[in-house]
């Protein structure tokens, strides 16, 4: 009697214990669904690029400007602001040669260079301030993104003696400031994620009332002075958007 009262009360026990577990295995098993189902309908980068930050987030970008003109080389840097998806605002800052329109250059037995009656070589450093509308944004694909600008500022134009060598010179230079602009047109090339490049065409107006001694005309020992420092460049943009 004793031990089927023992074997009723095991039985009971194990009764209970198996229906907890089970109990335990169907609140695991909806806990392990409800799971699944939060990681299939959240993305765990959600619409954010690679380094955190979504594409409307890089409105900013800042780079260098390669300058290549007629009248020498130049180099300067930008940033540039976007405002809208088509409008941008632009700041730029560059230094570039600037040399008279009637000069002839010849180079010695040595390949040394030199221009015969030139009175002083010019450096030009304008910081213009700038618009940048970009075109045919809906017609075109993004790795090809064209469009016009313009912008204004003051300019500093250094004028060295053409008698001493160059870094020498600087020493010697004059500071004459005037205002000026430009107007152009250009594209940027690529992905506009992370990195930009692309060229620019530009016409630069710059004058000077009055003009600044340039050249010294050989034939009566007057002086000749460049009024326009201005003229056409081919830039090339390398730059990062952040």
């Amino acid at each position: 009697m004793r031990t089927m009262i023992v074997c009723a009360i095991l039985a009971a026990c194990m009764t209970r214990t198996v229906s907890s577990q089970v109990r335990y295995s169907e609140f695991q098993t909806r806990t392990n669904s409800a799971a699944d189902s939060t990681m299939v309908f959240t993305s765990p980068r959600g619409d954010k690029a690679a380094d955190g930050m979504t594409a409307s987030d890089l409105k900013h970008a800042w780079g260098i400007d390669v300058m290549l003109s007629g009248n020498g080389f130049g180099l300067g840097g930008f940033y540039r602001q976007e405002y809208t998806r088509d409008l941008f605002g632009i700041v730029s800052f560059a230094i570039a040669e600037s040399k008279d329109d009637n000069e002839v250059e010849y180079y010695d037995w040595y390949g040394r260079s030199y221009v015969p009656n030139k009175v002083n070589r010019f450096l030009l450093m304008p910081l213009f301030f700038g618009a940048q509308y970009r075109l045919f944004a809906d017609d075109i694909t993004d790795t090809f993104r064209p469009y016009v600008n313009a912008g204004a500022g003051p300019t500093l134009i250094l004028a060295s003696p053409y008698e001493r060598e160059f870094f020498n010179s600087l020493r010697y230079g004059r500071s004459h400031y005037t205002a000026g602009g430009y107007v152009g047109f250009g594209a940027y090339f690529g992905s506009d994620k992370g990195s930009l490049m692309g060229v620019n065409f530009r016409y630069y107006y710059i004058p000077v009332a009055g003009g600044i001694t340039s050249m010294m005309n050989p034939n009566d020992g007057t002086m000749i002075k460049k009024t326009d420092f201005g003229g056409f460049f081919i830039t090339i943009n390398i730059g990062s958007i952040y």
